[in-house]
C-alpha cells in the first residue's frame, strides 16, 4: 500500500543516556554521542516539524509504564524535543476514549515502549485508536516508532513467544497478528544478544514470502514508502529471505522435534545500508567493491 507516513522499528534497550544516575548532568557530555548520531535523534529528524513537533510516548506494553515514559520524556527533551509527553492506555476503553483520540490526532510522532507485545495488541488492537493510527500513517507525514515490543507489533504478523535455545524444534515459536503497518515482513527484537536468529529461521520456513527482520539492540530500521529501509543505530539488522529454500522437513517432524533447512538467504545490514522490499536488492553504504 501507498503510505505518507514513516516506520522506525528498533530492536530495543535503545540508549537514552544514563538518566537514573544522579550525575547525569555532570556527565552528560559522555551521553551525548547517541543524541546527536543515534535513533533518537533521528526520529525527531524524520518527524514534521522536527524539534517542534508533537511526539506522545505509548507505554502500553510495558510492566512499568509509570517508570519507562518520563525516561523518554527527559531523552527527548535533551534533544529538544519539547513538545513530548505519555499518553497512558492500560484497558481498552481508554483506546476508544474521545480525549485520547484527540491526543492522537494531533501527534505527529508515536512511540511505542518495550515490553510484552502480545499486551500491546490485545489492548489496542481494533480500537477507534488503532484504527487512527493506521489512517495517520497511510495518509499524513507521520512517523510511527517502536522499540522492542513496539517494534515486533508493526508488522501484519508477529511473534509473541519462543525460546531462543530451543527455536528450531517444532511448534516453539508462536506467531500472531500484529497492528498492520506492513505486509510480508516478520520481526524480531533483542536479536544479536538473545540469539533469536532461530526464531526467524522458524518463523521464514513457515510461511517464506515473509521477510524475517532481525533487530539487534541499539539497532533500528527507517522504512519510508512502506517498502525503502534503512538501517540506523549502532548495531546489526539481520534480514531472513527464505524464497529460496530448496527443502525443509517442517511438515514431515512431530511437534518439538528439530527443524532442517536448505538454502536459507541472509544478509546483514549495518548504519547507513538499505534495502528494498518490492526489489529485495541491499546496497551496502560502504561497499568495499565501489
Amino acid at each position: 500500500m501507498n503510505c505518507r507516513g514513516k516506520l522506525i522499528i528498533i530492536g530495543g534497550a535503545v540508549d537514552k543516556g544514563s538518566f537514573t544516575e544522579k550525575n547525569f548532568d555532570v556527565d552528560v557530555a559522555k551521553n551525548l554521542n547517541f543524541f546527536e548520531k543515534g535513533i533518537l535523534k533521528r526520529i525527531i529528524d524524520e518527524s514534521k516539524y522536527k524539534e517542534n513537533s508533537r511526539i506522545e510516548i505509548i507505554t502500553t506494553a510495558s510492566s512499568i509504564p509509570r517508570e519507562v515514559g518520563p525516561e523518554y520524556v527527559k531523552a527527548l527533551h535533551y534533544l529538544n524535543a519539547k513538545n513530548t509527553d505519555v499518553l497512558y492506555i492500560e484497558k481498552r476503553e481508554q483506546a476508544n476514549d474521545d480525549e485520547v483520540l484527540a491526543r492522537l490526532k494531533a501527534a505527529d510522532v508515536v512511540m511505542f515502549t518495550g515490553g510484552d507485545q502480545l499486551r500491546l495488541t490485545s489492548i489496542l488492537g481494533g480500537t477507534k485508536f488503532h484504527d487512527m493510527l493506521i489512517n495517520k500513517y497511510k495518509n499524513e507525514d507521520f512517523v510511527y516508532a517502536g522499540t522492542s515490543a513496539g517494534a515486533a507489533a508493526a508488522s501484519n504478523n508477529m511473534i509473541y513467544q519462543g525460546s531462543s535455545s530451543e527455536a528450531l524444534l517444532k511448534g516453539e515459536v508462536k506467531i500472531t497478528s500484529g497492528l498492520s503497518f506492513i505486509d510480508n515482513v516478520i520481526i524480531d527484537t533483542h536479536f544479536v544478544k538473545r540469539g533469536r536468529i532461530g526464531r526467524l529461521f522458524q518463523a521464514v520456513v513457515g510461511n517464506p514470502k515473509l521477510l524475517g527482520i532481525g533487530l539487534g539492540e541499539d539497532t533500528g530500521l527507517l522504512i519510508t514508502n512502506n517498502n525503502e529501509m534503512e538501517a540506523i543505530g549502532s548495531g546489526l539488522v539481520i534480514l531472513v529471505d527464505g524464497r529460496e529454500v530448496k527443502d525443509t522437513n517442517l511438515t514431515e517432524v512431530a511437534l518439538g522435534q528439530p527443524i532442517s533447512i536448505n538454502h536459507l538467504v541472509t544478509h546483514v545490514m549495518s548504519m547507513h545500508d538499505t534495502f528494498d522490499l518490492s526489489t529485495y536488492k541491499m546496497k551496502i553504504h560502504s561497499s568495499q567493491y565501489v
